[in-house]
């Protein structure tokens, strides 16, 4: 695009957009317009970004890099590849998703849109940054916003949910820059700062580089205990791990998630289930994963337990919900338990053989279109329950309703599409990213695999519990003249569901684009 700083331009546009919608004070009408415009360009950006990446080259494309804080190893670098730009596109779609989902916000309009978008910048900045310095304060900035979403506008439980969830975030966040500063530390030379570039360190970690600056230039000591440099690397890859399991989260890290969720308006949990916990996935993928692979592959059996655990105890959990919040929350722990699976399968050596290649392949193709497709399901689903809450004062029990296709067949059956997608429904686009995932999972860890396989049959089972209870049976008299959805709440929800449609049966479409940086990835685990 002729040097044009596109990234840059993506990042800042919601950022401006934020500051102006926050001064517009009480004219609720123009900043839920003008929100939504900005939110409106940031796709549109997004798109000319879609047609000019070159989806042959797994490299970083769109590249941006400066000199900022030389003497911190700090460079304002940017750059996308087909992972970053994929999470860049779900940004982009679940966040105007998001604000037509409160429209109706009348408390405060201004400051509540105008976190959307602050908080929409930092989500652009954390999926573009490639050095550390950079991306941490975009990773920190995107806390700030969905605190305070949750915290001013939340259920009657908001206080302590959204304290629960800033201080998980924040442990892992803080645990997370204490190991990239001994990383610093340990890559640091006389005259020359330490590297914070994550491509730099992914070369350095498959030439062994860290190890050996770990092993030459930093040390510590416990009770008398010197540690090794490998030691070293994996009390920093724990707390690496910390950070991006906090995120995602990892059981047993999701202790905070169901109740920020439930508590949290329904608008922003389409934000923090479609987007911010994709973070935590997408810090694997870009960080653990390439920095750290000897580690991932020494602990890769507990990890595999875990992913395991994450898949089916979270689906069991759904099953005993009766709030249709909270079973959509343990759903979307489950639903990521997958791509979870998946990175933690792919760690594995012998990685030289065309066969473990291609299951690697498979099994990362799965948990990135996985990621994009949870996104847009998940938070379409979320739509729905705000639509739900809408028209029963806040009800949202699944024993509050009965009966809702005789009255609402047109709402009933576009989120019972939604809810197959989650499901997984051949012809949907919740289908194929599970299907490549365990394709490729089977062949390298069996075991986990079939174990995971109870998690999609207990999914099966509360989702249609949720069909029964809420859309199907005999009507319950209360909801008589409960509204169907009107032709412009049809014609907005009809867009996220025809593209579940057109990804269950076009994948390629993203596929396409994510293949070839699959394949470097695959390529860079090669030990």
């Amino acid at each position: 695009m002729n040097g044009l700083p596109l990234l840059t331009l993506l990042t800042f546009l919601p950022l401006i957009g934020g500051l102006i919608v926050v001064g517009l004070g009480e004219q609720k009408k123009l900043a839920r317009g003008l929100a939504f415009t900005f939110s409106l360009l940031s796709l549109a950006l997004t798109f000319v970004l879609w047609k000019n990446f070159n989806a042959a080259s797994g490299e970083m494309q769109f590249v941006e890099r400066h000199e900022w804080i030389p003497s911190l190893g700090a460079n304002y670098f940017l750059g996308v590849d087909g992972l970053g730009l994929l999470m860049v596109l779900l940004t982009a779609i679940v966040v105007p998703m998001a604000m037509l989902a409160s429209w109706k916000m009348s408390d405060r309009t201004s400051l509540y849109f105008s976190l959307i978008l602050f908080l929409q910048a930092g989500l652009f900045g954390t999926f573009t940054a490639l050095n550390f310095f950079h991306w941490f304060i975009f990773w920190e900035l995107s806390l700030i916003p969905a605190f305070f979403l949750v915290r001013l506008w939340g259920g009657p439980q908001r206080a302590g949910a959204s304290t629960q969830f800033f201080i998980y975030t924040m442990v892992g966040s803080v645990a997370m820059l204490l190991s990239f500063l001994a990383i610093f530390l340990a890559t640091s030379k006389p005259g020359q700062p330490g590297v914070l570039d994550f491509t730099t360190l992914a070369t350095m970690a498959g030439n062994g580089e860290i190890t050996n600056a770990l092993s030459t230039n930093f040390g510590w000591k416990l009770f008398g205990h010197a540690f090794t440099a490998h030691q070293m690397c994996g009390l920093i890859f724990g707390g690496v791990l910390l950070g991006f399991a906090v995120k995602v989260p990892l059981m047993p890290f999701h202790t905070w998630l169901p109740a920020t969720y439930s508590e949290a308006p329904s608008s922003t949990t389409m934000l923090l289930t479609g987007v911010m916990s994709k973070m935590g996935v997408y810090g694997f993928l870009r960080i653990l994963l390439p920095i750290f692979p000897e580690q991932m592959h020494w602990l890769r059996t507990p990890l595999l337990v875990l992913a395991v655990v994450t898949i089916v105890f979270s689906a069991c959990a759904a099953f005993a919900q009766k709030d249709l919040k909270r079973i959509l929350a343990y759903s979307s722990i489950n639903h990521l338990g997958y791509c979870l699976l998946a990175v933690f399968a792919v760690a594995t050596s012998g990685s030289t053989l065309a066969a473990p290649a291609t299951e690697k392949a498979a099994a990362l193709n799965g948990a990135l279109l996985q990621m994009f497709n949870h996104g847009l399901t998940a938070a379409t689903l979320f739509w729905f329950v705000a639509l739900i809450e809408q028209r029963s004062g806040g009800l949202r029990g699944l024993n509050d309703f009965g009966g809702l296709r005789k009255v609402a067949p047109v709402f009933c059956g576009l989120m019972g599409i939604a809810l197959f997608s989650s499901l997984g429904l051949p012809g949907l686009n919740g289908f194929i990213g599970e299907f490549l995932i365990f394709k490729g999972v089977f062949p390298l860890a069996p075991w986990a695999a079939a174990l995971s396989v109870i998690g999609i049959l207990v999914t099966a089972i509360f989702i249609l519990t949720v069909l029964q209870r809420v859309f199907n049976g005999p009507l319950n008299e209360t909801w008589l003249k409960f509204p169907d959805l009107t032709l412009s709440e049809r014609a907005l929800v009809a867009l996220p569901i025809a593209l579940m449609f057109v990804l269950g049966l076009w994948p390629q479409l993203v596929l396409g684009v994510i293949n070839s940086t699959v394949m470097r990835l695959v390529e860079q685990l090669k030990f």
